[in-house]
């Protein structure tokens, strides 16, 4: 039998899903447990994904909310819990998907070798805002519970807003600004920069990452495919490594 002909045979005796492409809008806190894992996704499955990055919130053009508006293809979004469920109502996500992954506290982090501030308590970590000369944090879910929420409660939004910029912990790594403050996940290895620690418990922010098949996904059943890897066991050591907590679906 021609070699060309058995090979088409094979083809076509094996899952379509094997041969599968996704599109993937993720934001920043799942990333690293993501990279990591992603390889190991596509080698067993022969499902090529393609990754595009987004706010989980936000009024930004980069809003994951704002690129399905737009549309942008996508078959599978991994974002905050609070973003998911804004797209939820809007109508935009497979009913019965929505999967809970990991949870993740906010923390500090500065500089590669700089002085790092004190945090040790509510007090502290307010001295050590209204000193630092620049602090930084991306504008989506945590970034709303902290000007909304954490700065005006502490008293010292007003004083604080001249230096805060959204760049986030890259910023940091650069020497543009002294101090990040983001989901652990988010900053706990990146190159050039010290982790500092998580703020007080008192007023801190649990992020909780979810994902789920984006309603008229061209390939529902790879999308699941990948949620099911992505809460697997073989997923758990990448989220822990990347300094969150593996989750349960709710």
């Amino acid at each position: 039998m021609p070699t060309r002909l058995i090979f088409a045979i094979a083809a076509l005796a094996l899952p379509t899903a094997l041969f599968a492409q996704l599109n993937v809008i993720m934001s920043g806190g799942f990333a690293a447990a993501y990279q990591d894992m992603l390889p190991e996704f596509e080698k067993t499955t022969r499902i090529t994904v393609t990754t595009l990055r987004g706010q989980s919130q936000g009024n930004g053009p980069n809003a994951i909310g704002a690129q399905l508006r737009r549309g942008v293809p996508a078959d599978v979004v991994i974002m905050s819990r609070e973003g998911l469920d804004q797209l939820i109502a809007d109508g935009r996500i497979v009913a019965g998907t929505a999967v809970d992954l990991a949870r993740t506290p906010l923390a500090v982090a500065v500089r590669a070798g700089a002085p790092k501030p004190d945090i040790s308590t509510v007090d502290a970590f307010k001295r050590s805002l209204l000193r630092a000369k620049s602090i930084t944090f991306p504008d989506s879910t945590t970034g709303i519970y902290m000007l909304t929420m954490l700065f005006p409660k502490l008293g010292i939004a007003d004083e604080i807003a001249g230096k805060i910029t959204h760049t986030g912990v890259a910023a940091v790594a650069k020497g543009d600004a002294e101090m990040a403050i983001q989901p652990v996940s988010e900053i706990l290895h990146v190159p050039g920069t010290d982790f500092v620690g998580n703020i007080p418990m008192e007023i801190q922010y649990v992020s909780v990452f979810s994902t789920a098949v984006v309603a008229g996904s061209k390939g529902p059943e790879a999308a699941k495919r990948l949620i099911e890897f992505l809460t697997s066991e073989r997923a758990k050591k990448a989220i822990e490594n990347s300094g969150m907590e593996p989750l349960k679906s709710r």
